[in-house]
C-alpha cells in the first residue's frame, strides 16, 4: 500500500487516533505500531523545490569581510507583491551591501523578479529601477498614494528608499521628497497602516540598534570568535509617519506615544488583535518584551504588551524574538499572535482570549514543535491544504556560521519546519514527510506566502543568507475548495490594508485582515486566501473597510480569485 510506513512515534498514534475518530478506517489497538496511513499529516502537505525551474539567479550576500558586523546575522527580508498589476504575484529579494573590509567587483543589489507564469520569472531590477545598493533589511509593500498600484519601502542599514510606483513598470526614488529616510539606523521590519482611518497609508519603521565601526567588537565562544548580540549596542527609537496625503510623510513618533518606547525591534506586524475597527502594532523585540500598540482610534497609541500577554513567554522571559505573524488559528474570530525567536527557545503561540488578554499556548497546542533547537526567522499562518485551518511555516537557520565548532546540538545550514493544523487547535510537526522542499538545508531567513501559479494554493518563498533563494511550490493533494479575496478601496486607502473579511461557509466561519509588512522583515498576502474544505460555496462575505462602510455579499462561487471593490457588488 502506498505510503505504508511502520512508526511508533507521537506523529504515528496521531494518526491512527484520526481514522479511529473519524471512521474512516478500523485499526486494531494492538497493532499500533504498524500504521498505514495515506492521510496523515506528512502526506497531505507537500512542497516541491523548484528553485532551479524558475530562472531566478539571484543570491544574498550579507557583506561580510570577516569582521563579523551584527548586521550581517540579520539580513534579510523579501516581499510577494503583484508590482504590475496582471494578476501574477511578483518577488522582491532584499541584499546585503558591502561593510568595512568588504570587496565586491559588482555591488550587490535588491533584485525584483516578474512572475511570467508556469513557474518562470525575469529579472527586471534594472528596468524597474529598484536595485537599490543599500543594506537591506526590512520591505514593505502599500499604495501610499492611492493611484493604484503598489509602492514599496526598503528598511536599510542606512538610510531607507521610499520606491513610488509609476504604473507602468518602473519605480521612482521619492525617499527624500517623501520625508522618509529615517537616517542611519540599523533597520528591521516596516509596515504601511492607516492608523487614523483618514483613507491613506501612513508608515511605521521598526530600529534595531544604532550601529558604529568604532563601536564594534567581536564575542568569544570556547575560544571561537562569535558574533556580539545586540544589546552591545544602543537599540534605537521606532518612528511612525503621518501621511500629508500630497506625497509627503510627517514624523509623528512623539505625539502618538510611540517614540517613548525603545527596543530592539525586528520584525512585526499591524492588525486589529481587539476587533474595535482600528489598526493596532505589535513589534518583536530581540531579547526584550515584545511591544503591543493599542490604537485608539486616532492614531495616539497605547502599549499594552506586557498587561495583555504577549511581551513575554508563559515563563516571563523576554526572548529573542525574530518574526511574528497575525492570524486567527482556531477559528473561534480573534486572530492571533506567533513569534519566532532564538536557539533554545520555542516559538511561541499567544492566543487571542478576547477582553485585552493573550495566553501562551505553545505547549498545549503543539505550535513550538521542531522549533527549540533551531533559531527561528521567517513565518506564516496560512492554510497550505485548504482544509478550513491554518498551518505554520517556520524558516529556520543558525546565525553563527561556526556554531558546529563548539555546539555539537546546533549547525548553521537548518532544515525549516512546518506544523499542520490537525483541525481543533493542535499542530502536528510534519517537516519530514512533506516533500523535497522541506528538506532543503540552508540558514534561512524571510519567508513570504503566496499563491504563485494562481492554482488556488499557496507556495513558498525563502530568502536564505549568502546563498540562493529557495522556490517552493505546494503540489499537495488538496484537501478543498478555496476563495482568494482581493480588496480594492474607493473612500478608504486602495490597497484594502486594515480591511477585515468575514467568509462564512456553512458551518466554517474565518476572518483574515490586509497586511502590509508581516513575518520576518518580509511582505506577503495582500491578496487573502481561504481554504473551505468541502463547502462547495461560501454564503456570505462581510468586509469591513478601514475609516468606511461594511460590504456584505451572498451566494459566492468558489476556487476563483474575487475581487472586492469598495461599494460595488463582485457578481
Amino acid at each position: 500500500m502506498r505510503g505504508s510506513r511502520i512508526r511508533t512515534d507521537r506523529h504515528a498514534l496521531t494518526c491512527v487516533w484520526q481514522r479511529i475518530r473519524c471512521g474512516r478506517h478500523f485499526v486494531p489497538m494492538l497493532a499500533l505500531v504498524v500504521v498505514f496511513c495515506r492521510t496523515c499529516p506528512g502526506d497531505s502537505i507537500v512542497f516541491r523545490d523548484v528553485t532551479r525551474e524558475t530562472g531566478i539567479t539571484f543570491r544574498h550576500t550579507d557583506g561580510s569581510s570577516g569582521k563579523r558586523y551584527i548586521m550581517e546575522t540579520v539580513a534579510g527580508g523579501l516581499a510577494l507583491f503583484d508590482y504590475d498589476n496582471d494578476g501574477d504575484v511578483d518577488i522582491y529579494f532584499l541584499n546585503g551591501a558591502p561593510l568595512k573590509g568588504a570587496k565586491f567587483d559588482v555591488p550587490p543589489k535588491n533584485a525584483l523578479y516578474r512572475n511570467e507564469g508556469n513557474w518562470k520569472f525575469t529579472d527586471v531590477t534594472d528596468r524597474a529601477r529598484v536595485g537599490d545598493t543599500g543594506y537591506g533589511l526590512g520591505v514593505a509593500a502599500g499604495d501610499y498614494d492611492n493611484d493604484g498600484d503598489l509602492d514599496v519601502y526598503v528598511n536599510n542599514h542606512g538610510p531607507n528608499v521610499l520606491y513610488r510606483n509609476n504604473g507602468d513598470g518602473t519605480f521612482a526614488d521619492v525617499t527624500e521628497k517623501a520625508g522618509v529616510v529615517n537616517g542611519s539606523h540599523t533597520g528591521a521590519g516596516a509596515c504601511f497602516l492607516d492608523m487614523d482611518k483618514d483613507g491613506d497609508l501612513d508608515l511605521y519603521v521598526s530600529s534595531y540598534f544604532d550601529f558604529s565601526y568604532e563601536k564594534h567588537k567581536t564575542g568569544v565562544a570556547d575560544g571561537f570568535p562569535v558574533y556580539i548580540g545586540p544589546a552591545s549596542f544602543p537599540a534605537a527609537p521606532d518612528v511612525l509617519y503621518r501621511n500629508n496625503g500630497d506625497g509627503t510623510f510627517t514624523d509623528v513618533s512623539k505625539s502618538s506615544s510611540v517614540a517613548e518606547h525603545v527596543s530592539w525591534g525586528m520584525g512585526m506586524v499591524c492588525g486589529d488583535y481587539d476587533n474595535d475597527g482600528d489598526t493596532d502594532i505589535y513589534v518583536a523585540n530581540d531579547g526584550a518584551g515584545n511591544f503591543l500598540f493599542k490604537n485608539d482610534g486616532t492614531g495616539k497609541f497605547e502599549e499594552v504588551g506586557l498587561i495583555t500577554g504577549v511581551a513575554y513567554d508563559i515563563h516571563g522571559d523576554g526572548q529573542g524574538s525574530m518574526g511574528v505573524d497575525f492570524g486567527d488559528y482556531d477559528n473561534d474570530g480573534l486572530p492571533d499572535f506567533y513569534v519566532t525567536s532564538y536557539q533554545g527557545q520555542l516559538a511561541t503561540m499567544y492566543k487571542n482570549l478576547g477582553d485585552d488578554a493573550f495566553d501562551d499556548v505553545t505547549r498545549l497546542t503543539g505550535a513550538g514543535e521542531g522549533t527549540v533547537l533551531n533559531v527561528t526567522w521567517g513565518t506564516g499562518l496560512a492554510d497550505f491544504d485548504n482544509d478550513g485551518d491554518r498551518d505554520i511555516f517556520v524558516a529556520c537557520g543558525h546565525l553563527l556560521d561556526n556554531i558546529e565548532l563548539f555546539d555539537d546540538r546546533s549547525t548553521y545550514f537548518e532544515t525549516n519546519v512546518l506544523l499542520m493544523n490537525n483541525g481543533d487547535g493542535k499542530f502536528v510537526d510534519a517537516s519530514k514527510q512533506s516533500g523535497d522542499g522541506m528538506k532543503v538545508k540552508l540558514s534561512s531567513r524571510g519567508a513570504a506566502f503566496d499563491d504563485l501559479d494562481n492554482d488556488g494554493d499557496i507556495d513558498v518563498v525563502v530568502l536564505n543568507s549568502r546563498r540562493e533563494p529557495t522556490i517552493l511550490r505546494n503540489d499537495s493533494p488538496s484537501k478543498g475548495h478555496w476563495l482568494q479575496v482581493r480588496l480594492r478601496g474607493v473612500k478608504t486607502n486602495r490597497s484594502g490594508i486594515g480591511a477585515q473579511v468575514k467568509v462564512v461557509a456553512g458551518d466554517l466561519t474565518l476572518i483574515d485582515e490586509v497586511h502590509s509588512g508581516r513575518g520576518y522583515q518580509s511582505h506577503y498576502g495582500t491578496r487573502l486566501h481561504f481554504g473551505l474544505g468541502a463547502r462547495e460555496k461560501v454564503d456570505r462575505i462581510e468586509v469591513r473597510w478601514i475609516g468606511g462602510p461594511v460590504d456584505v455579499f451572498k451566494n459566492i462561487a468558489v476556487n476563483r480569485i474575487l475581487t472586492i471593490t469598495e461599494g460595488t457588488d463582485p457578481g
